[in-house]
């Protein structure tokens, strides 16, 4: 959800259709420009240039990163999504241009934030608030989001979003997706398109604040009783289309349970894997972006705090079913079933290459066999991961491109691998393989 902004600085966000085009198109003419006057003076030294040693310039980088992260919106969304979903697929430069806007922090001036509260909320609302900071605690790809506090002393978290997103999504995801392609990074036969239309489809259903305020209140009730996690409360009476307003809950950034005691970190990470499992198991419904600034730490209570419930999606339940099969199969080391389960899924494809395939396979094996390995899973040492990317970059410089995956696949991956990330910064110890088990035990649709 959130980056700090203690570093950032405020920067006016384009609202209109054509002021947003424009700042596109400034920013291609420049790239454009800066490709052709490298490209000439190459060509004095004799040398042939190529596209992609064109537009990988410090200064065409600092360019787009700089010009996608002021514009906000689909621009930071697309780039998000490339850079997270498909690391393993997409070359490391454009994966490198993406993720770099993921920690930007620029945000609204005073004057543009004010000018959105007024439309929202009306001339006099000022006058509800006891204290209300212009200067953010933080800033994502649709919204910043500042402290307040009410005449009766309660302590807000307000979320206000940047004027022109909503409007401005399906022409944006067009012109970022143009500039994509425009750079030639793509592996050849990589279908782009399924990810710009899911960039659409999130954006406009993440910038439904009152759909964010539905879900946010439904994990409230699922996790009710349940002492390991806080979540905020919403104030219904300040929350728009626009505008979300909830109660303020204090915490840490979950990187710093990394310098607490091995109890507290296993449980933090244990706690987070739980919830995963429960989400996808029982909920069938899941908050699948796993950005870090998403989850606090509350060192008073010991509590883990939620936020961020934007990208909140059902889950199929047919897709729950395949990997419960998956996880059953993988579990027992049933590896004749792998293939069968993953075709299902979409992962593999009737054409997909029997090498690329048998690789794929292995893979899979690969990574159930260190859960496997002992009862309780140490995230700090296993070098699983990391077998596995060579693994994936070795198949992705022989030619294999993925089939476009079910959405609802991309984000559990998504989840899966935000969650591991987060419990190897912790250097967690956590009995995975027992967790697992334990949600597949009652459930009929194990068998492969």
């Amino acid at each position: 959800m959130t980056d700090d902004t203690s570093k950032g600085q405020a920067r006016f966000v384009p609202a209109s259709r054509i002021a947003r085009l424009g700042r596109l198109s400034t920013m291609t003419a420049g790239v454009a420009g800066n490709m052709a006057v490298r490209g000439l003076g190459q060509l004095g030294q004799g040398k042939r240039p190529t596209m992609r040693d064109l537009l990988l310039t410090p200064a065409n980088v600092r360019r787009v990163t700089d010009q996608l992260a002021q514009m906000r919106g689909a621009a930071m969304k697309v780039g998000q999504l490339v850079s997270m979903d498909t690391g393993d697929v997409l070359p490391a430069e454009l994966t490198e241009i993406m993720a770099r806007l993921r920690s930007d922090a620029h945000f609204m001036p005073p004057a543009q934030l004010k000018k959105v509260l007024h439309a929202e909320w009306g001339e006099g609302w000022l006058r509800r608030f006891d204290k209300f900071d212009v200067r953010p605690i933080a800033a994502a790809s649709i919204g910043q989001v500042h402290r307040a506090r009410l005449k009766d002393g309660t302590d807000l978290a307000i979320k206000v979003q940047y004027p022109g997103v909503a409007r401005s999504i399906d022409s944006d995801v067009s012109n970022v997706g143009a500039l994509i392609r425009m750079s030639g990074l793509l592996p050849r036969g990589f279908d782009l398109a399924p990810y710009l239309e899911e960039a659409r489809k999130q954006l406009h259903e993440e910038t439904d604040y009152l759909r964010e305020a539905r879900y946010l209140t439904q994990f409230r009730l699922l996790l009710a009783g349940d002492d390991r996690f806080g979540l905020p409360q919403v104030r219904d009476d300040l929350t728009t289309p626009d505008i979300l307003s909830m109660t303020y809950v204090p915490g840490a950034p979950i990187e710093d349970v990394a310098e607490l005691p091995q109890e507290t970190r296993d449980h933090v990470a244990r706690s987070l894997i739980d919830l995963l499992l429960r989400e996808l198991f029982e909920f069938g419904v899941m908050q699948t972006d796993p950005n870090f600034a998403n989850y606090r730490y509350d060192p008073e209570t010991g509590r883990i705090v939620l936020l961020d419930f934007g990208a909140t999606r059902q889950i199929d339940p047919g897709v729950v079913a395949l990997y419960s099969r998956l996880f059953s199969a993988g579990m027992a080391q049933d590896q004749g079933a792998y293939a069968d389960i993953l075709m299902e899924l979409g992962v593999l494809a009737p054409d997909t290459d029997t090498a690329h395939r048998d690789q794929i396979l292995k893979m899979m094996e690969m990574g159930f066999a260190d859960l496997r390995g002992a009862p309780t899973y140490d995230f700090a040492a296993t070098d699983v991961p990391r077998q596995m990317q060579v693994e994936g970059m070795a198949l992705a410089e022989d030619g294999f491109v993925p089939p476009p995956l079910p959405i609802d696949v991309l984000f559990l991956q998504r989840k899966f691998g935000g969650v591991f990330l987060l419990a190897a910064k912790l250097r967690a110890r956590v009995p995975v393989a027992e967790m697992v088990q334990s949600y597949l035990t009652n459930r009929t649709d194990c068998v492969a």
